[in-house]
């Protein structure tokens, strides 16, 4: 019993009783002299009610709070679901975002995706993800470890370029066959090319570091190896789609060039500029929470800002926050710090909204003759060719075995959630049409899902020959 309060203490009980009733009689006699309101048809009372119970339900608001809670509870179920069969949770979000889709929702149940999925919300539902995407870069940025980069020399970088050069020259060169019949009108066959070029190039950093960490392989020197070559290639392939997206949204050279020129200029200001002075920052914190609440409200702004500004130029935000992550200052427990304050909210529950959207823009019905689906295979084995031949080869000129050759390639061939914020970018500039997307997206998942039974298969073998 708290002190001070008393239950014997019966004056207290009377005086609550009165002011109940007071209350009580005070405010329907107050309502009853105030003057009389526009009568309403009585008949349609209990009709109004229900209305305006859907009308509330059927808001935008609530339509989006309708989508995000279906999209969370398929997307966690799929988790799982991944988890128990050896693959990355993520996996299962993006097949989840497909399931969601028009692939499978709309196609089976039209109605309820309808109904879930209105078009005139679908706007609302883009923004929300791409704040989540947003995060989802900067964390990644964050994870790439330059001094890891330098401890590694020169192998790392030369498999790493050679990831990309391969599979960028195979797939402008596959360009040539696929511009035709799956460019959008009105799109140049340069913008196609180097775009395509750049979508066969992308690692999934994240995705990778997570495969090798429930392995226990983030420690070993095929993990060290991996992890060093998959941020080299980020950089890499983050500064040509740079190029690419200012070539595309550009009007003219000029235009073009004078947004490579802020771009560069953008980028030697964060880390010759802001990097010292947010070190200097973080060497001033303190561990109380009220300083824990100033730093995530600080580099979130900063973050936005960063994004807004590459907006701005014209290269897309998502290259700003990821910057915006690499200059963070290089401690270990600070960035861990960050991590595990954004990360979890945003990987938890805003990139499910991304695959859900990335979903409802892939219609593999699209894919609706057997020239297609040839067509689609073609591109995920020039993908697989490209990127996994490229690095294993590679792998294997700089005096690495076999096992370990292929190892390498099989890990730089998983592309996972970073090849389709990529293609969604494609997308959203008008570069790749709903066929070539839908083809892409299914190679971002073959790509990926192949990882883990690989990576197994090469570990039976090794225990099978010692």
């Amino acid at each position: 019993m708290p002190s001070g309060f008393s239950f014997s203490d019966r004056k207290h009980y009377f005086i609550y009783v009165l002011m109940l009733l007071f209350f009580l009689a005070a405010v329907p006699l107050i309502l009853w002299l105030g003057p009389t309101s526009p009568q309403t048809d009585a008949g349609t009372s209990g009709s109004s009610l229900t209305t305006v119970l859907w009308q509330n339900f059927r808001s935008p608001f609530g339509i989006l709070l309708v989508q995000i809670v279906v999209i969370l509870l398929v997307a966690g179920a799929f988790s799982r679901l991944f988890r128990k069969i050896g693959q990355p949770p993520v996996m299962g979000e993006m097949v989840a975002g497909i399931i969601l889709g028009p692939s499978v929702l709309g196609f089976f149940f039209p109605e309820a995706m309808s109904f879930v999925f209105p078009a005139p919300s679908l706007e609302t539902l883009r923004l929300l993800s791409q704040i989540g995407v947003v995060l989802f870069m900067f964390v990644v940025g964050m994870e790439l470890n330059v001094r890891h980069v330098k401890e590694k020399g020169s192998a790392a970088v030369m498999i790493s370029h050679a990831s990309i050069v391969v599979p960028f020259v195979l797939g402008t060169a596959l360009s040539l066959f696929l511009y035709r019949d799956l460019a959008p009108p009105g799109t140049s066959f340069t913008a196609f090319a180097l775009f395509i070029g750049v979508a066969m190039s992308i690692t999934a950093f994240p995705v990778l570091a997570r495969i090798l960490e429930d392995r226990n392989l983030t420690q070993t020197d095929l993990g060290s190896i991996a992890l060093t070559c998959a941020a080299v290639d980020d950089v890499t392939a983050w500064c040509i789609l740079a190029l690419v997206i200012a070539l595309v949204q550009a009007s003219g050279v000029a235009v073009s060039l004078v947004t490579l020129v802020f771009t560069i200029l953008f980028a030697a200001a964060m880390i010759f500029l802001i990097r010292p002075q947010l070190r200097r920052l973080v060497k001033q914190a303190t561990g109380s929470h009220v300083h824990t609440r100033r730093v995530i409200a600080g580099v979130l702004a900063f973050v936005l800002m960063s994004a807004l500004i590459t907006e701005t130029i014209g290269i897309h935000a998502l290259f700003g926050a990821f910057i915006a992550g690499v200059v963070m200052p290089p401690s270990a427990d600070f960035r861990m710090f960050l991590r595990e304050k954004l990360e979890a909210f945003s990987a938890a529950a805003l990139l499910p909204l991304f695959f859900a959207f990335t979903g409802l823009r892939t219609q593999i019905s699209l894919l609706n003759d057997w020239q297609s689906w040839a067509l689609c295979g073609v591109i995920i084995l020039v993908a697989i060719a490209g990127k996994l031949g490229g690095s294993m080869l590679m792998s294997r000129v700089t005096g690495m075995n076999w096992s370990r050759s292929f190892s390498i390639g099989v890990l730089m061939n998983t592309r996972g959630l970073v090849e389709l914020v990529v293609l969604n970018i494609g997308y959203d500039l008008g570069i790749l049409s709903g066929r070539i997307f839908a083809m892409m997206v299914l190679m971002a998942l073959v790509t990926t899902f192949m990882t883990g039974p690989l990576l197994s298969l090469v570990n039976i073998r090794a225990k099978g020959t010692t």
